[in-house]
């Protein structure tokens, strides 16, 4: 039998179609043995034959590819792979009359599991698969179209008799079986002639077309062939409404709080947040990362993005009563003591909270325990997940044992995983203490999907966070080293959040070493998310491009550099500023006429015991505090034996970290003789001391150096690590890519599909201090803040002329004075205009919506913000005030939301 490619395509000079796919004729996926099309220019369509054994049963996969011989590009069509079964015995031809697939748009993302699995799913096929109709010549509809909600289907409707002749009643429903890929064959009665039809969203119920598609008919030209099917591979549903759009609410699920929780959200507690966002016409709820932290056993575990493992979850979000009751009585009148006790705070407690959580889980495992472990459903658990959990199981037991996640503290023989077998071993009798871990994640693991599956059968998305780096002291770092660069530290530069950046004192990633393996790590990083996740977010997902990489001795990231970069050699910072003096431009810039500015009346005193002059007047710092990290040591030390001048230590450290970052440039720790252009250099005493011509000079070095001399290098980064992760999963992926901002990403973001994020307060266009929703990519999210940032009730407040700016020119009130405090009715004007925004999501912080009744808001703004990026020693404790409950009998509150949204024309299918 005969299989014809069909494909219209208008290339250019240069450019040509092939067809790669399973079979030798197609060069079983080897591109360069590929199928080369035919180009008919009267019609525009590239096509070829094929042969197939006659009388046989089989399946072809294949997909299109352009190849652009001016530049060597060899671009494959977006999507999976086609495929197609033949019957010999039913027909001697094929012919495919496909549609190619272009990258890059936007009804593309509606293929990714947030439609598929959550917002359209299908939960049973609503109409069987086509059988093939007795004639010997049959059209095969098919249709890509994941938009349509599990209460409709998908029809066609058309010309000829067997489409209904236009009549509506008499629609061809396509079956869901393959969903999103909607089919049906049918046997046209009239082949001879043009045959005009169109596809429509059917409702079974009411059994009538519901919407049916715009724009003019889609064609079938006659055809005299016998035996001969049809494949008709349309492109995408044509939507008379434009582009899907959703809303969605962001809360932590440590800041979830309910009646049945102990002192900090749960995931069960997920259950009833989806509820209140299906009464809210939400269909989105996202958190904040949900990895376990437990370093320490203190408070700085609340840090949600430091975690000891990429795949294990947080022990804090366990539900005690999931998994069995207590069966001693005291422990249960214990447990409701404490329930009451830690519910009845304001905030989460972290460590009285962790230590009764693991209380009793230990109770619970030790009562549960020859249950568990003959449980089949654990056994799968473990041996599917066994990769990660085996090592985490050990690596926790061994933090418990030596009291540190430090593993370079542990005795040498535990300091490497070779022992991990032997500690995960159920004979051993030690294996209490890992098998603790193995009950825990199992449970986490079992209530979390329960939650989600839930949101998915309430048609709502749950959207994950994925930090960009992760913690020194952790199970990844143990196992898998090498992927990382232990010496270096990752942050971030300058922003609105922090002067001096952000040091998040995570290593950075060797990514020529992940790439050796095709970024194996992260792939099974990504697929373990989407265990639980249909949509996710990406932490500063610059760093797939360049990260800010800090050495190791500072403690602020002023001293960093982006990695990998291009960083200027000596002789060139000497060819273009005209001299090279390393004394002056890397060594840091102390001068006496500095220091009372600093350290005021004590600069002499401060200047006795930490500095050196020489004879010409330069000042340097003495050897034991060169670096930020020495400084810190010293002062650490002081703050401990002397508590009660914490304040003041902590003053005089800060100045001399100010001293330190006073350099031009920074070496390079790869390359001798290589320097970076300290960031913000031209706010230093060095920079502002040199004369007008090297000053100007430098200044331009510095503009092309952070603006334009890595754009073209940094998109090939982002083009080389960020594919294999996208593509990882099905999820919809949106990129955190807030802050200093290379123009070469939303280009990359866009071709990958990645939604880019807008925040209001930190606009992308350095040019405006106010970003516009209305202004938003349809690829893109909008909200009116993050958990980095004060709730938009605190940032009202921070600034009265800026909150003026905001209300005249960005809310409209021009000439008006703006309220003193934002007034529930600013509050939903914020939301409306986030709400209308064209981006497929506007995602709105619990807090912000609550910020529009008064009667349900927090009484305290300042009280509502989760996190403060300026302060390294922020305690993660924000719990909302209201039970999920309550917020669920808050009517007129959720009446009011679910109004704006349906209003906004968010979350409508058609």
């Amino acid at each position: 039998m005969i299989l014809r490619f069909t494909l219209p395509f208008r290339t250019d000079w240069g450019q040509r179609l092939v067809v790669c796919g399973s079979l030798p004729s197609l060069g079983q996926w080897n591109l360069d043995q590929a199928l080369s099309l035919h180009y008919n220019a009267d019609y525009g369509v590239w096509s070829q034959e094929i042969s197939l054994p006659d009388d046989q049963l089989g399946q072809v996969a294949y997909k299109y590819i352009l190849l652009d011989e001016r530049d060597g590009g060899k671009h494959w069509e977006w999507g999976p792979n086609r495929t197609i079964s033949y019957d010999g015995q039913r027909f001697t031809r094929i012919v495919l009359e496909d549609f190619w697939r272009p990258a890059a748009q936007p009804e593309n993302e509606l293929h990714t599991a947030a439609f598929t699995k959550a917002l359209m799913r299908r939960v049973v096929p609503t109409q069987p698969a086509p059988s093939t109709p007795t004639a010997d010549s049959v059209v095969r509809f098919q249709l890509s179209a994941p938009r349509v909600d599990s209460n409709h289907q998908v029809c066609v409707l058309g010309s000829d008799p067997a489409l209904g002749a236009w009549d509506a009643q008499q629609a061809v429903i396509l079956s869901d079986t393959d969903y999103p890929t909607w089919c049906a064959d049918v046997a046209l009665q009239n082949p001879e002639q043009t045959t005009q039809y169109k596809y429509g969203i059917w409702d079974p119920q009411e059994k009538k077309i519901l919407q049916l598609e715009a724009g003019e008919d889609r064609l079938i030209f006659p055809s005299a062939d016998r035996r001969t099917l049809r494949v008709k591979a349309d492109d995408n549903f044509r939507y008379p409404t434009g582009n899907w759009r959703g809303a969605g609410v962001a809360l932590p699920v440590f800041a979830l709080r309910s009646r049945r929780g102990l002192g900090v959200g749960e995931f069960p507690d997920l259950k009833l947040l989806v509820d209140w966002a299906v009464s809210a016409g939400l269909k989105m709820v996202q958190v904040l990362p949900i990895n376990d932290t437990v370093a320490t056993h203190t408070w700085v575990d609340s840090y949600p993005y430091a975690a000891i493992s990429v795949f294990a979850l947080h022990p804090q979000y366990l539900n005690l009563d999931a998994i069995a009751e207590l069966q001693d009585p005291a422990a249960r009148q214990e447990l409701e003591q404490l329930r009451e006790e830690l519910n009845a705070k304001d905030f989460v407690d972290y460590e009285p909270v962790m230590n009764a959580k693991w209380k009793f889980i230990r109770l619970l495992y030790q009562q549960e325990k020859a249950r568990f472990l003959a449980d089949p459903e654990f056994q799968a658990f473990r041996q599917e997940q066994e990769s990660w959990l085996a090592p985490y199981a050990a690596f926790s037991a061994l933090r418990d044992r030596f009291k540190t996640a430090d593993f370079s503290q542990w005795p040498e023989e535990f300091q490497t995983p070779t022992r991990v077998a032997e500690l995960t071993d159920e004979t051993s009798p030690d294996f209490d203490e890992a098998g603790l871990h193995f009950f825990t994640q199992f449970h986490l693991d079992k209530q979390l999907r329960e939650a989600v599956a839930y949101a998915r059968q309430h048609g709502v998305v749950v959207k994950g966070d994925l930090p960009i780096g992760i913690y020194r002291h952790s199970v990844d770092a143990w196992t898998q080293p090498e992927l990382y660069h232990m010496h270096q530290q990752a942050g971030a530069p300058p922003d609105d959040f922090s002067l001096t950046g952000q040091n998040w004192r995570f290593p950075t990633y060797n990514w020529e070493r992940m790439a050796e393996d095709g970024y194996a790590w992260w792939k099974q990083r990504m697929g373990t998310l989407a265990r639980y996740f249909d949509a996710l977010r990406i932490d500063h997902i610059l760093g797939f491009f360049r990260i800010w990489e800090i050495p190791g001795h500072s403690v602020e990231g002023l001293l960093g550099h982006f990695s990998p970069a291009l960083p200027f050699h000596r002789h060139e910072i000497e060819q273009r500023l005209g001299w090279f003096d390393y004394g002056r431009l890397c060594v840091p810039y102390i001068r006496w006429h500095m220091l009372p500015a600093i350290f005021h009346g004590q600069a002499q005193q401060v200047f006795d015991e930490f500095m050196v002059a020489d004879e010409y007047g330069a000042i340097q710092l003495k050897e034991h505090v060169r670096t930020q990290r020495q400084i810190e040591q010293v002062f650490d030390e002081r703050i401990a034996a002397d508590p009660s001048n914490a304040d003041h230590y902590k003053w005089l450290r800060t100045g001399l970290y100010k001293l330190v970052n006073e350099v031009l440039f920074v070496p390079d720790d790869q390359r001798a003789d290589f320097y970076h252009p300290r960031i913000t250099l031209h706010l230093t005493q060095s920079f502002r001391e040199l004369d007008e011509p090297s000053a100007h000079r430098l200044r331009e070095l510095y503009v092309d150096f952070f603006y334009r001399r890595h754009e073209e290098f940094w998109r090939e980064q982002g083009l080389v690590k960020l594919p294999p992760v996208r593509y990882a999963t099905d999820m919809l992926i949106c990129g955190e890519d807030l802050g200093m901002v290379p123009e070469s990403v939303p280009g990359v973001m866009k071709a990958l599909g990645i939604l880019g994020l807008n925040i209001q307060r930190m606009p992308s266009d350095p040019n405006v201090e106010f970003g516009h929703p209305g202004s938003a990519p349809y690829l893109s999210v909008v909200s009116p803040g993050s958990h980095d940032m004060s709730t938009v009730r605190g940032w009202w407040e921070e600034d009265r002329e800026k909150t003026q700016r905001f209300f005249e020119h960005t809310l409209g009130h021009y000439g008006q004075q703006a309220p003193q405090h934002c007034e529930p009715w600013v509050a939903r004007e914020i939301t409306e205009q986030h709400l209308y925004s064209p981006a497929m999501w506007a995602i709105f912080p619990l807090q912000d919506l609550l910020a529009m009744d008064s009667g349900l808001r927090r009484e305290d703004p300042l009280a509502e913000q989760i996190n403060v990026p300026a302060n390294p020693t922020h305690f993660w404790k924000y719990r909302l005030h209201l039970n999920l409950e309550e917020l669920a009998q808050a009517q007129p509150f959720t009446d009011q939301v679910s109004q704006l949204v349906k209003h906004s024309g968010r979350a409508q299918a058609y």
